[in-house]
């Protein structure tokens, strides 16, 4: 969804940006672009329509700021209203707290509580998890067996069916943690006793937030599953899972905006690490080929320990082979790679699938292939040629393809991130994104 929908929007603003002229007919047809895009990923026409109406009047109405061009007037003016169409986000302190999970069966409340409990975790905080799903048969097993990856205490009993007694019991075991995170059942609908116990569990827990988890690939129907869990224990934020999976995203996330409860988190991946703290700023940003540095840092701060790569280096895109090596190392903890490239300001500049899609099976063999190379090599690739490629294939097990497949992901590589300095197209992204006073 975010890469249909990013896609659609950058190509909407570089036909602006092509154009000679920016008048009402110009305003016009880039509202028609972007009124296809969002309604192609499920946002609501009434906030479609509302956000059309807004940027019209703005784009013929105001005047452009000073030393702000018409055509850079009017992309700020799409940038602020999108962002506005997005909401708030919910507060997220690194304090000692305790949260209350509620959702549907289903939703990925169970994994999400790891991903959470993971979140706190790399910030510094004890943490503790309580299992109070006492509905689904495997929620304890499922959940204590993701908290024992990260070394976090998981309080439940899978033989006990009363959720209170089991909440209870938990919260004087963890009595030590800074951080306490109560999972909940969830069922196929909204029965009356769903709602009832997590009424009691969350006036037994005294919760310091109570976070709706919601699957993306609901839609607008988000709307009303926030507003029934809402008007039950007062949602103060909503975390939406599988947001790579589903061409349903923009409407999940444009019904709970709408709800006013705030997005405090989005999940886009499998694994323990893919929990994304939502920011409408840097989020919108991203899907304008603008990226959002500000969470690219506090990745790279998360997941490099010193000397594990030059983040200055990486920014600059000036890098060797050996460089290559070791950041590839370094970004295989930050993530999916696809994911950190969209934080860099690439502007309309899109990187290849092939480049974007590397996993972790590939990463590993291009080091076994670099180990086989040279000092020299490593430090200047352009010194590889046929016979090298050879030797090096051989060396390391590999093919000749091999070898070249990885001078092309270097090459690729180094182009994409020499973009970060001076940006792509038409368009200096990040000159744009300081007019903007955005992220």
């Amino acid at each position: 969804m975010l890469d249909r929908l990013g896609t659609s929007l950058k190509d909407a603003l570089k036909k602006l940006a092509g154009k000679n002229v920016v008048d009402r007919a110009a305003v016009e047809e880039l509202i028609k672009d972007l009124q296809r895009a969002l309604i192609q990923s499920d946002v609501n026409v009434k906030l479609v329509m509302q956000l059309s109406q807004a940027i019209k009047a703005r784009a013929l109405e105001e005047e452009p700021p000073k030393g702000t061009n018409v055509r850079e007037h009017v992309l700020r003016i799409v940038y602020q209203e999108l962002v506005r169409l997005m909401g708030t986000t919910a507060d997220v302190r690194l304090e000692p707290q305790k949260i209350l999970m509620a959702g549907l069966q289903g939703s990925g409340k169970t994994t999400t509580t790891a991903k959470l409990a993971r979140y706190f975790q790399k910030k510094g905080l004890r943490v503790g998890v309580i299992c109070g799903d006492t509905f689904r048969p495997g929620a304890y097993q499922q959940l204590s067996t993701l908290c024992q990856k990260i070394n976090v205490p998981c309080i439940g009993n899978p033989s006990e069916k009363d959720a209170l007694k089991i909440v209870r019991e938990g919260l004087q075991a963890l009595a030590h943690s800074e951080v306490i995170i109560i999972d909940t059942q969830g069922r196929h609908a909204l029965e009356e006793e769903l709602i009832q116990e997590i009424i009691d569990i969350n006036a037994l827990s005294q919760a310091s937030h109570r976070w709706l988890v919601i699957d993306a690939a609901l839609g607008q129907q988000a709307n009303e599953q926030a507003r029934r869990f809402h008007d039950a224990i007062s949602i103060d934020g909503v975390i939406i899972t599988k947001m790579d999976g589903t061409a349903k995203g923009g409407g999940a996330l444009s019904a709970v905006a709408e709800t006013k409860s705030g997005i405090v988190f989005i999940g886009s991946g499998e694994t323990i690490e893919d929990l994304e703290r939502f920011d409408p700023d840097g989020f919108i940003s991203r899907l304008l080929g603008m990226g959002d540095l500000k969470a690219l840092m506090e990745k790279a701060q998360e997941s490099f320990t010193e000397g594990d790569v030059d983040v200055n280096s990486m920014m600059r895109g000036k890098f060797t082979l050996r460089d290559v090596y070791k950041q590839l190392e370094a970004l295989n903890k930050m993530g999916p790679l696809k994911q950190i490239m969209s934080m860099l300001p690439m502007g309309n500049m899109e990187i290849p699938s092939d480049v974007a899609d590397v996993t972790a099976a590939k990463m590993g063999r291009y080091r076994i292939l670099m180990d086989s190379m040279t000092a020299s090599e490593l430090d200047d690739p352009s010194v590889i040629n046929s016979s090298r490629i050879q030797r090096i294939a051989l060396g390391a097990g590999g093919t000749p393809d091999e070898v070249r497949e990885l001078i092309k992901y270097y090459k690729t590589m180094k182009r994409a991130l020499k973009g970060v300095r001076g940006g792509a197209g038409k368009m200096n992204m990040q000159r744009l994104m300081k007019r903007f006073g955005g992220p």
